[in-house]
């Protein structure tokens, strides 16, 4: 994986992302999570443990995907290079699978999927993960289909919430959806991604930032975010933050652990 780390480095700070003891317990993936015990056992000697560092490459558009990911915790992004910018589309975390496109019959990436908090992950190479799913007696599958159609409601969500809400809505509904994935209210960030994540120039992350940190909802210091008050930063975030995140429960539960 190639790095792209982002411009305001880390803190070394690894709050939120987990102790090292059960880090890897398969039930800390949503998708994974709603599989049988015997189910998980068939998988677990199949995914490998490994770390999601920010700026890591995971996919490339037309690159062969070799392998699909279950986020523990952490968040990748997907973006779409345009000739000028680069714009994030969706995220996943612990309620997902980066990968969609093998589920869905398809060899290559049309986007560019990249570590945007660091954490951890469980991967599956891709013609093992196709194997395991046509094994599963539909366990699997149905899992990953209501993640799909989860997918496809922030996608929409998304699309609509860049036209039709401001600039620190969108960033208060971020800020809230990567605390959840990370079970922590503080957590890496880089103004890179910040940027990416707004569909803004780099010089208005500081404006949107300094504002939810003036009204009290967060601290952003060296690249760490960290919520002082979620009530408050909800009062900020548009609609779309409940939407997804119900979608999600409604489809994936959280288990009962990260409750």
């Amino acid at each position: 994986m190639a790095s792209e780390t982002g411009d305001m480095g880390s803190t070394g700070d690894t709050a939120g992302t987990g102790d090292t003891d059960g880090s890897y317990d398969l039930k800390s993936n949503r998708i994974l999570a709603t599989l049988p015990q015997p189910a998980r056992d068939r998988l677990r000697p199949h995914l490998e443990p490994v770390e999601l560092v920010v700026g890591d490459v995971l996919y490339r558009p037309g690159e062969r995907i070799d392998a699909v990911y279950f986020p523990v915790i952490g968040v990748c992004s997907i973006v779409t290079d345009l000739e000028g910018p680069t714009v994030e589309v969706a995220t996943v975390g612990d309620e997902g699978m980066v990968g969609l496109p093998v589920f869905l019959g398809v060899a290559t990436s049309t986007e560019r999927t990249l570590c945007q908090v660091p954490g951890r992950a469980l991967r599956m190479g891709a013609d093992r993960f196709r194997h395991e799913i046509a094994l599963l007696d539909g366990q699997l599958q149905q899992a990953l289909q209501r993640f799909t159609q989860s997918m496809f409601t922030q996608l929409a969500r998304n699309a609509a919430c860049i036209r039709g809400h401001r600039t620190h809505q969108r960033c208060a509904r971020w800020l809230l959806m990567t605390a959840d994935r990370m079970h922590s209210e503080r957590f890496e960030l880089t103004q890179k991604f910040l940027a990416q994540m707004l569909a803004v120039r780099r010089s208005s992350v500081s404006e949107v930032a300094g504002a939810l940190a003036a009204d009290g909802c967060i601290e952003y210091s060296r690249g760490t975010i960290t919520i002082l008050d979620r009530d408050r930063l909800q009062a900020h975030a548009c609609s779309c933050y409940h939407v997804i995140r119900d979608t999600l429960d409604a489809a994936l539960p959280p288990h009962a652990d990260t409750l």
